[in-house]
C-alpha cells in the first residue's frame, strides 16, 4: 500500500512501537508512590480563587466481564459492594471539599467505569445530589455518563435525565456477531438502537458511540458494515479506538487467542477503511481517534483552538483543575497529577480513617509544563508552532533545538514537515502522532509491555 509516494506498511513496520496515549503528560508510569494524600491536600487548598473545575466519577463495576476490556473494574453479581462504594465515594467528596478553599463551581462532570449504570436508579440520583451540595453548578455544565446499553434500564435513564446528565458514551465496539461472540460482548444493533431512542426520549440527545479496530475475526468488510450501522444511530460523536491487547496486564485478555488478532498490516487496513467510512458519512477527524458532526462544539473547539485532551480523552473542557472520585481515579491540577489506589481495600481503608486515598502521583515542574504543551498541540491539531510555544513560556528559541533535529527521518518519511520550527503531520499520517510526540518527551524510555503499540 502506497501513500504519498510511501510503502505505509514499511513506515508501521518502523515506528509501530510501544508509546504513551498522552492523555497526560507526564504520563502515568511516571507517577511516584512518594507522593501521598497530604501533598493532594496541600494542593487542593491553593486551588486559585477564580479556578473553575471539572469531576470525575469512577464506578468500577460490571455486570459482565468483556474479554477486550482494560478499564479498573470488577465483575459483581451483588449489588452490596456497589452499595459499599457508593458510601466511600460519597464520604471522598466529603474530605476533598473539605480540603477546597471554598465552594467551587463546576462545568463539567464525567462518569466513567467500569459501568455507572450499574448503580440503581435512587443510587445516582443520590450520588447527583450529593455532589450538587458539594459544589455549584455552572448554567452550560455539561454532565457525562459512559453506559454499557447491554445493561441500562429505562428507569436507570430517567434518573439521569432528571439529574441533569446531557451526554452519553457508550460502546459498541463492532456490530458483528462473530466478532462480539469473541470478545464477549453480544449487543445486537437493535439493543443499541432501543437504549439511543430511550435516551433520545428523555431529552438526552448528546451521544457518543465507541467503535474499535483490531478485534479478532474483523474484516475490511465487516469494520464498514459496523460504521454504516452506527452511522443510522446518528451519534454526534465517534471514537475509533485500536484495541489494545495487554495479557500481561489484563489477565482476561488471554481469553483472546493471539492467533486470532490481525497484525500491524491489516490493522492499518482496518483503521484506515473504518475512518474513510466515517468521513464518507460527513464526520470530521480529531486527533488521532474522535469523529464529530462539523454542529458538534468539539469541531468548533478544533476549530477555534480550544481543545484539550485528558485522561477521558479528548474534551472542550478548559477548567485548570480537574479532580478524580474513585479507585483508581486521576485527577490534573496546575501543580500536578494525583492518582487514587486501584485496589478498593486500601481505598475503603483510606476513606474510613479520613485520609485522601491518593497512592500516586507527580509535581510539574517549568519543562514538564512546556512540553505538555507541545504534546497537546500536536495530539489535538497535528501541528505545533515551536517558536510560539518558546515565547509563550518564556524559555530559549533553541529550547526544542536537540528534539527539533530527531525530526530528520519523519521529514524524510513524509510523516512531518518542518519549516521555521513549525511542526506540521500529514493529516493522513495522523496515526504516528504519538511517534512525533515521543521526541518531545523527556521521560521516555520505550519499554517492552509498558504502553500499547502504535498502530
Amino acid at each position: 500500500m502506497k501513500t504519498m509516494g510511501k510503502d505505509i506498511f514499511a513506515l508501521v513496520d518502523k515506528y509501530n512501537k510501544a508509546l504513551p496515549r498522552y492523555t497526560s503528560y507526564p504520563t502515568a508510569p511516571q507517577f511516584s508512590s512518594s507522593f501521598s494524600g497530604e501533598d493532594y491536600r496541600k494542593w487542593l487548598s491553593e486551588v486559585g480563587n477564580q479556578e473553575g473545575l471539572s469531576l470525575y466519577f469512577h464506578i468500577p463495576y460490571c455486570e459482565k466481564l468483556c474479554w477486550f476490556c482494560g478499564c479498573h473494574t470488577k465483575i459483581t453479581t451483588r449489588y452490596q459492594p456497589i452499595q459499599s462504594y457508593l458510601e466511600q465515594l460519597i464520604t471522598e467528596i466529603k474530605l476533598v471539599t473539605e480540603n477546597l478553599p471554598r465552594k467551587m463551581s463546576v462545568a463539567h462532570i464525567h462518569f466513567g467505569g467500569g459501568s455507572p449504570n450499574i448503580l440503581q436508579k435512587k443510587d445516582f440520583a443520590y450520588l447527583m445530589s450529593s455532589i450538587k451540595k458539594s459544589f455549584s453548578f455552572s448554567e452550560a455544565i455539561e454532565i457525562a455518563v459512559e453506559i454499557d446499553p447491554r445493561t441500562t434500564s429505562l428507569e436507570f435513564i430517567q434518573s439521569m435525565a432528571q439529574s441533569g446528565v446531557n451526554r452519553v458514551s457508550m460502546g459498541v465496539q463492532d456490530f458483528s456477531s462473530k466478532v462480539q461472540e469473541a470478545i464477549n460482548r453480544v449487543q445486537p444493533y437493535d439493543l443499541t438502537k432501543n437504549v439511543i431512542d430511550m435516551l433520545r426520549q428523555n431529552g438526552i440527545d448528546r451521544i457518543n458511540v465507541d467503535l474499535m479496530y483490531g478485534l479478532p475475526h474483523q474484516t475490511v468488510e465487516s469494520i464498514v458494515e459496523s460504521v454504516d450501522l452506527a452511522m443510522r444511530l446518528e451519534p454526534n460523536r465517534v471514537t475509533l479506538f485500536g484495541y489494545a491487547h495487554v495479557p500481561w496486564m489484563k489477565k482476561h485478555q488471554r481469553l483472546i487467542p493471539d492467533s486470532s488478532l490481525p497484525g500491524p498490516h491489516f490493522r492499518w487496513e482496518l483503521s484506515t477503511a473504518a475512518s474513510q467510512r466515517l468521513a464518507h458519512h460527513g464526520y470530521q477527524p480529531l486527533g488521532i481517534d474522535h469523529f464529530v458532526q462539523t454542529d458538534d462544539d468539539m469541531y468548533l473547539a478544533l476549530k477555534e483552538k480550544r481543545l484539550h485532551r485528558n485522561f477521558q480523552g479528548y474534551t472542550t473542557d478548559t477548567a485548570p483543575t480537574l479532580l478524580g472520585f474513585g479507585s483508581s481515579a486521576i485527577g490534573q491540577l496546575p501543580q500536578g497529577y494525583a492518582q487514587n489506589t486501584a485496589n478498593w481495600k486500601e481505598y475503603q481503608a483510606a476513606i474510613e480513617s479520613g485520609t485522601l486515598p491518593v497512592a500516586k502521583g507527580i509535581a510539574v515542574v517549568k519543562d514538564d509544563i512546556v512540553r505538555r504543551e507541545v504534546i497537546n498541540q500536536l495530539m489535538c491539531y497535528l501541528e505545533v508552532d515551536i517558536p510560539t510555544i518558546c515565547r509563550k513560556f518564556a524559555v530559549a528559541p533553541e529550547y526544542f533545538s536537540y528534539e527539533l533535529s530527531l525530526l530528520d527521518e519523519m521529514i524524510h518519511d513524509g510523516i512531518i514537515t518542518l519549516k521555521e520550527g513549525r511542526v506540521i503531520i500529514s493529516p493522513e499520517m495522523r496515526s504516528f502522532v504519538r511517534a512525533v510526540c515521543s521526541k518531545f518527551d523527556g521521560y521516555l524510555t520505550v519499554k517492552k509491555n509498558r504502553h500499547a503499540q502504535l498502530i
